[in-house]
């Protein structure tokens, strides 16, 4: 029996299945473009996966900066996973993703296909050829564009785009916390574990092949939390390579990871008498591996600076994490240095497609960045803004037949168009021409003094400054939009409050955890009506009442209406209602 070959043709491919790669894929089918997604994984998510388990990390770094966690794609993905999964399950999770990518119109998937050729000509990726591991199937799926979500940067390696791997010196982009000399280092891959409490005393037996562990050899590693861990079990990128030793580090990682769980069980008093082992990864997470090369590079100075770009398109906030070579082997050092900033720096657009290869954006770890950038840019919740980038970056360049580079031409019409879907894009006010809303006399129910606010560009709080309105309370409030003349509509968006100071990442770390409350943001407003009206009378009403997301678009076809009133009946809990923006189109 021959291998099933299928030939496909799509306007966007996107390759690598991971936060960054499910993100740009959405993005880019929203925004018109036929795309489709690869995965080698039989799950999306990447380390946010059910394989890896780990928690999602970003600007709000664990809620200690205010106003700070990312919106759009990413905010969207995260409450639709607190609405339906409050037993934090990443198999859940997977599920979420796998929903949100099926039934997305205008997007293709192919999960358990790996990609192991690309074809180029004159520098611009033509096709990829792929294998889907479980079907006996080969496909050769052509694009107009390509998305590199790979994380280890294979699309553009096998593309032969430029790309940077190791640690540069000092010298090399001028950064003060660069080594000396440069190297090619670079952090670790993880495997983590899940106990449970067995309400019964439960032997361990270390495998003859594990590790035997004191308290000297992880004197800097904090274990007291039993049930979920490490992100420190660590190892890989000093003498053996993340991308091509990736099996061998995994059988250390496994010898290590035992070995841990046997020094909590075995080895002192740990408390753990009653835990057994539930779950062990034997996915490697990575970390760090190739960066691809783009028309800029971003650098420390940039992080550490706070720089605004005029080509903004996305913004990161955690601090340089720099992990320790070596890892967990390393047991005289901390397991990471943390370069702490005081706020968020922005991430220009000119990053995050290739400087060589025509066709090809970067999404994700593959971004381009320094080496020391790359410690704060790399974790997934920026990594999902910059997908969403990609993404919308992808579409518009399908439209408008251009190049990526070309993109910069119309950058303002890609910061419009991630502005609209609730990019929160740094030094820029979402102003758009087209906005109805603006244009019209607005009248609140309450608190009258702050309903200026709703016209101001600015989607969320903003450090001290406040850029919402906010009601008296948390029952039959309203926002009215009169308008002077009779308006032609299609289209309302409204954006909630949603405590973007709040962390809620799924996580097995109590750490994470025990600061988070169950359930959705109580901030969230849950029940509402629009009400549309021409001449005092109605002509069409809209009525939610479980909505769970602080971005809401309402589309339906045209109508005639002179008055707009958003009636604000209940909330998840919390006072009062705040809403950043209202849109009509």
């Amino acid at each position: 029996m021959e291998t099933v070959k299928k030939n496909l043709t799509y306007d966007v491919v996107v390759v690598g299945g991971g936060i960054s790669g499910v993100c740009a894929a959405l993005a880019s089918a929203r925004h018109g473009a036929k795309t489709v997604i690869i995965n080698n994984r039989p799950v999306f998510g990447g380390n946010a996966s059910s394989e890896v388990r780990m928690h999602i990390c970003g600007a709000c770094v664990g809620g200690a900066y205010e106003n700070a966690r990312e919106t759009g794609i990413i905010e969207e993905l995260q409450l639709d996973n607190r609405k339906v999964n409050p037993q934090d399950s990443f198999s859940v999770f997977d599920v979420v993703l796998w929903e949100k990518v099926k039934y997305q119109p205008n997007l293709d998937f192919f999960l358990n296909t790996h990609m192991y050729e690309v074809i180029t000509e004159n520098n611009t990726i033509k096709c990829v050829k792929c294998t889907v591991l479980a079907s006996e199937t080969e496909l050769l799926i052509n694009g107009s564009y390509f998305i590199d979500a790979t994380g280890d940067g294979t699309l553009g390696a096998y593309s032969n785009a430029e790309f940077m791997q190791g640690r540069e010196a000092k010298k090399t982009f001028n950064e003060q916390y660069a080594p000396d000399e440069a190297d090619e280092t670079t952090m670790g891959n993880t495997i983590m574990f899940l106990a449970k409490d067995m309400g019964k005393p439960i032997p361990f037996y270390k495998p003859f092949w594990a590790y035997e562990l004191d308290e000297d050899d992880l004197k800097y590693r904090n274990h007291d939390m039993i049930k979920g861990g490490y992100w420190w079990i660590e190892y890989g990128g000093e003498k053996l390579s993340t991308i091509t030793d990736n099996e061998e580090i995994r059988d250390e990682l496994l010898k290590w990871a035992y070995g841990v769980w046997d020094h909590i069980k075995n080895r002192g008093d740990h408390g753990a008498s009653t835990l057994a082992l539930d779950w062990v990864c034997v996915v490697p997470g990575k970390r760090e591996s190739r960066r691809l090369t783009g028309d800029y590079v971003l650098t420390e100075r940039d992080v550490l600076d706070y720089t605004v770009f005029d080509d903004a398109i996305a913004y990161g906030g955690w601090p340089m994490d720099m992990h320790i070579p070596g890892g967990i082997a390393s047991k005289d050092f901390e397991p990471t240095l943390y370069i702490n900033l005081e706020k968020q720096y922005s991430i220009p657009y000119r990053t995050i497609y290739s400087v060589n290869i025509n066709n090809l954006f970067l999404a994700g770890r593959a971004s381009s960045n320094s080496r020391m950038a790359f410690g704060s840019t790399r974790v997934m919740a920026t990594c999902g803004l910059i997908g969403q980038a990609a993404g919308t970056a992808a579409a518009l360049a399908n439209e408008c037949s251009i190049s990526p580079r070309e993109v910069n031409e119309n950058i303002k019409e890609l910061q419009r168009r991630l502005a609209k879907d609730d990019c929160y894009i740094m030094g820029y006010s979402y102003l758009d021409e087209n906005d109805l809303a603006k244009k019209a006399k607005i009248i609140c129910s309450s608190h009258q003094e702050t309903q200026d606010n709703l016209k101001n560009g600015l989607t969320r709080n903003i450090g001290s400054r406040v850029n919402c309105w906010e009601s008296a309370t948390s029952r039959n409030e309203s926002i009215q939009l009169i308008f002077s003349s009779v308006e032609k509509i299609r289209e309302v968006l409204i954006r909630f409050e949603s405590n973007l100071s709040m962390e809620f990442r799924l996580t097995m770390s109590y750490n994470a955890t025990y600061k988070q409350y169950p359930g959705l943001p109580r901030e969230i407003t849950k029940e509402y009506q629009i009400v549309f009206e021409k001449d005092n009378q109605v002509v069409k009403t809209i009525e939610v009442r479980d909505n769970h997301q602080r971005f809401v678009s309402h589309q339906f076809d045209e109508i005639n209406v002179d008055k707009i009133t958003i009636k604000l009946l209940r909330t998840h809990g919390a006072d009062s209602f705040k809403v950043y923006d209202v849109n009509v189109f």
